[in-house]
């Protein structure tokens, strides 16, 4: 086999080990993707019912009530366009509240979202440590 024969072939081998290796890692990847469904996706496309999928919006104010059991909450996730009420049986995650982010995993069962797992989103604003007028930041111990 002459040597501009060989480079093609190896070339051709390792593209096509390449693609392979790609096509693997984005398989796997696509698994632990975090992907969620707005209300407004919802709402266009809907959701069969029983699929498993995550729901992301804000929580509605003035929207959450705790169940009689202390277990079970009920509350309203929004975005621009629309809403979708979710029931959810557990503890919630710290950062849950009225007015935040949330994402919620579960399925439909009639026109309630029934949410297995809650993830509560931070709040994004970033508030730096006071600084003294020398541009130090200071702290003081209260006792």
């Amino acid at each position: 086999m002459k040597a501009k024969n060989q480079r093609l072939v190896l070339a051709l081998v390792a593209l096509a080990a390449l693609t392979g290796a790609s096509v693997l890692a984005m398989s796997a990847l696509k698994d632990q993707a975090s992907y969620f469904l707005s209300p407004g996706d919802i709402a266009r496309n809907g959701v069969e019912q029983g699929r498993v999928v995550r729901l992301g919006g804000m929580v509605t104010k003035g929207s959450l009530k705790h169940a009689p059991d202390g277990v079970t909450i009920d509350f309203v996730v929004r975005d621009e366009t629309s809403a979708v009420p979710v029931r959810f049986r557990g503890i919630p995650p710290d950062l849950f509240k009225e007015g935040s982010g949330v994402v919620a995993e579960g399925a439909f069962a009639g026109n309630t979202f029934v949410a297995t797992n809650l993830l509560a989103k931070h709040d994004e604003r970033y508030m730096p440590p006071k600084r003294s007028g020398n541009g130090h930041v200071t702290k003081t111990l209260k006792g």
